[in-house]
């Protein structure tokens, strides 16, 4: 489990805007170093051209062949040295571009889990379970029933049915039944759409931060699929909510060695078994926010995939301040005083993810904004570093180098510090609203029931850029950039039934909406 609001006193996420603080060089480095990484392609295909072109006046002109009689005839001359030299440095780049090349990433398609009207949460039936239960006092039940209400989710949320029976009845059993029905529901979906069979995949990617049973949840898959035996499969744990950017960068790197290969990726949380039942408000909030998800997802390196595909992975970025004692403990699973088990979220939260923001953003920068803003950021650096000049930092504007937005729903007030310290449109951060709202905190997957509303509501159109954010225990923020291939619009069966007027008036009536601090 992830990023949510702290219950305990101490710095909120509105006290830690990233934009205060000057950037450090040392992550706008990182982020040209992977920049830099493309600069052997960039030199190697200007070079090989410019030899071809040489060989080709050269044969035009007819030296080529008056080289050859002279060549046979008489000591090599200078134009003999030029061919060779041409031939020579022609062979050399072309070589190396096809040794460094990169095999691209596409994501052929994507779905999303819907679960049984059944397993819906209302807040009526979320507060009838918790009192009837019998395992929480009458503080922790109002403080319950406080945050819900101001939590931004709807009333067709899910929870498992393990939870919501009375009395509640967590076991390995039923994790195992939860993971089941969310996981290969959605894998069977995707296979349908993709028409790809599961023997066809080589590379399985499994992400689920708090339930790792043995075996693991890969073989779990592996065993009801039937997926061939030589199958490279991981299995991510303990990763919590920003790990499906981890699961994708994993697999990027593993279709990188395996040439003309499937990866599926399978990212998920488990409710039945990490349902806190203890009275410590730090470890309850989880509770009134996290509900049940799960995204499956087929990416291939196979060029001729390119016209099938949905989307190419252009970057991945990662940040993990897990060297720094807060940030490793501020997400913390742990007992509680009682000896209950739980997921304890300390004061520093916040604090911590408007550093990890930060970081991952200023890498980010080199990769993703146009040339112009780079130019103004870095002259405004070197203005600030270099001559002292005491000038405001200036800040990149990312909606220019993005069409479409999907952060980590991990709380209504995460969703709306991003939007502001970003200076993003409320169109851009609607579809994270929208999400926390339908489907609540999912964790890793919440990012993909944000891509799969975009494609439901407005659209994906060709070129569109897509930034996707998660946050996660460690403490990390990690980041995936998408290019989309098509014209992506069609309806995801995990929206059917919508209605984007309800959610926006609900958000409208919440106490301290981020709307209501603005006027103020």
């Amino acid at each position: 489990m992830a990023s949510a609001a702290p219950t305990t006193p101490g710095k909120d996420f509105r006290d830690v805007d990233y934009r205060a603080a000057p950037a450090q060089l040392k992550y706008i480095k990182r982020g040209f170093e992977v920049l830099l990484a493309y600069v052997p392609h960039l030199v190697a295909l200007p070079l090989a051209a410019m030899g071809l072109l040489e060989l080709l006046n050269l044969w035009n002109n007819g030296e080529l062949h008056k080289l050859w009689s002279v060549a046979s005839q008489t000591e090599l001359t200078f134009d003999l040295v030029t061919v060779v030299a041409c031939t020579t440095v022609f062979a050399l780049a072309s070589l190396a571009y096809f040794l460094l090349q990169v095999r691209p990433v596409y994501m052929v398609d994507f779905s999303v889990y819907r679960a049984p009207d059944s397993w819906t949460a209302t807040y009526t039936r979320f507060m009838n379970g918790s009192r009837n239960c019998k395992r929480f006092n009458q503080e922790s039940l109002e403080f319950q029933e406080k945050i819900l209400a101001r939590s931004g989710l709807g009333q067709n949320t899910y929870l498992p049915p393990a939870v919501q029976c009375t009395p509640p009845c967590p076991s390995i059993t039923k994790a195992r039944e939860e993971f089941e029905d969310v996981m290969y529901t959605t894998i069977q979906d995707l296979l349908d759409k993709t028409g790809i069979q599961a023997k066809q995949i080589g590379i399985l990617v499994v992400n689920c931060s708090l339930f790792n049973p043995t075996p693991s949840l890969a073989s779990m898959v592996i065993n009801k699929f039937k997926m061939r035996s030589n199958v490279v499969s991981y299995n991510l744990a303990g990763m919590g909510c920003g790990s499906s950017p981890v699961s994708i960068d994993l697999a990027r790197q593993m279709l990188q060695l395996y040439p003309s290969t499937y990866a599926l990726v399978l990212s998920t949380e488990n409710i039945t078994q990490n349902w806190y039942f203890g009275n410590d408000r730090s470890m309850l909030m989880p509770n009134c926010l996290f509900r049940v998800g799960g995204a499956a997802m087929l990416l291939s390196n196979r060029r001729r995939d390119y016209f099938k595909s949905k989307y190419q992975l252009l970057h991945t970025v990662r940040t993990h301040l897990g060297a720094n004692d807060a940030a490793y403990q501020c997400i913390y699973q742990t007992e509680d005083e009682d000896g209950t088990v739980g997921v304890r979220l300390n004061k520093e939260l916040m604090s911590v993810a408007g550093e990890a923001l930060k970081v991952n953003v200023t890498t980010l920068g080199p990769l993703v904004l146009p040339l112009s803003e780079q130019i103004i950021f870095i002259t405004n650096l070197m203005l600030r570093k270099v001559f002292k000049m005491k000038l405001k930092s200036y800040i990149p504007d990312f909606k220019t180098a993005f069409d479409h937005v999907c952060i980590h729903t991990g709380g209504r007030a995460v969703i709306d510090e991003i939007e502001r310290q970003l200076k993003l449109t409320s169109s851009m951060v609607e579809p994270s609203r929208a999400t926390l709202f339908r489907y609540g905190n999912t964790s890793s997957s919440s990012i993909w029931y944000v891509l799969s509303y975009i494609e439901s509501q407005s659209g994906v159109k060709r070129g569109d850029r897509i930034w996707q954010m998660g946050f996660g225990s460690g403490f990390k923020c990690n980041s995936a950039v998408w290019k989309s291939l098509k014209n992506n619009k069609s309806k995801h069966h995990a929206w059917d039934g919508f209605e984007v007027n309800e959610m926006r008036e609900h958000l409208a009536s919440l106490p301290n909406h981020h709307r209501a601090r603005k006027e103020a």
